[in-house]
């Protein structure tokens, strides 16, 4: 695979960080490949209450040890003050000075919120114990968290993680453009001056897609839903139209001045390597 033009703005990829040795290995198969195409960083993402944060650091120190800048996710839901100053400390002393700072979901059957219960309380709380050592990437939602009161109040929510200090932003996954755009405009006007990077979902199994997207409330057009259900199951098919779809809209982003792309990668490099490769002049 060859670097990417210079047509292509920065991009990033996302991992989870895996819970078997067969995992280990098809991680670092994926990196490895991604690598050769010259991402910005590699994030990789931290589980509910913290519960991932062992492995997440050991996939971020190999991704590191490797030449390649990595961040680890933190989460603030169903953890103290004290247990996330652990973390940041932990990250400090192996010179990780790059994170993504989240809300977080609980963990299943747990009742405690934490004692920081916004990812805005959290940058803030980042910012009070760190200073600048750490570059900051918080999470937005062009089409609106399921839980945001109204969209109004949604925006506000990510207005207050800029004002905390966050350095950078990366959208939940979409695929209408104009969301993405709107948001952009909508921020701008509120004086956001931080970059918006888009988060893109390759599609490779659509039913798993409509479960991801369900849960997390990422919208899949009505157009999108019936053109795949016309496939009936055909895996090629749903692979081959949904690189079409994510192509064309990275290539719409990228033209209307996206200021990177991050890829939401299913630890899979594949299908985001045939979409970098169709966006190439």
């Amino acid at each position: 695979m060859e670097r990417q033009p210079n047509r292509i703005p920065p991009v990033s990829f996302e991992f989870f960080p895996p819970k078997t040795p067969e995992g280990v290995k098809k991680l670092r198969a994926t990196w490895t490949a991604l690598a050769c195409l010259g991402p910005r960083f590699f994030s990789v993402t931290y589980g509910a209450g913290g519960s991932t944060r062992d492995r997440t650091l050991g996939t971020v120190l190999e991704i590191r040890e490797a030449g390649h800048e990595a961040a680890p996710h933190v989460s603030c839901i169903g953890l103290t003050r004290a247990e996330i100053a652990d973390t940041l400390e932990l990250y400090r002393l192996k010179n990780i000075r790059h994170i993504v700072a989240l809300r977080g979901d609980l963990p299943s059957g747990t009742a405690a919120l934490g004692e920081l219960r916004y990812a805005a309380e959290l940058v803030a709380f980042i910012r009070e114990r760190t200073g600048p050592q750490f570059r900051i990437e918080v999470a937005c939602y062009p089409e609106f968290h399921p839980q945001a009161e109204s969209p109004r109040a949604d925006l506000l929510h990510f207005l207050d993680k800029v004002r905390a200090g966050a350095d950078g932003a990366i959208t939940q996954y979409f695929y209408n453009p104009d969301s993405y755009f709107r948001f952009v405009e909508d921020c701008q006007a509120e004086g956001v001056a931080i970059p918006i990077v888009p988060g893109i979902m390759p599609i490779g199994n659509f039913t798993q897609l409509v479960r991801f997207s369900d849960a997390c409330g990422a919208e899949i057009p009505r157009w999108l839903r019936l053109k795949m259900d016309n496939f009936s199951g055909d895996l090629n098919a749903v692979k081959a139209y949904g690189l079409d779809v994510v192509t064309a809209m990275c290539d719409r982003l990228i033209t209307q001045g996206a200021p990177g792309l991050h890829f939401y990668t299913m630890n899979r490099a594949d299908l985001v390597s045939d979409i970098l490769r169709r966006l190439a002049p």
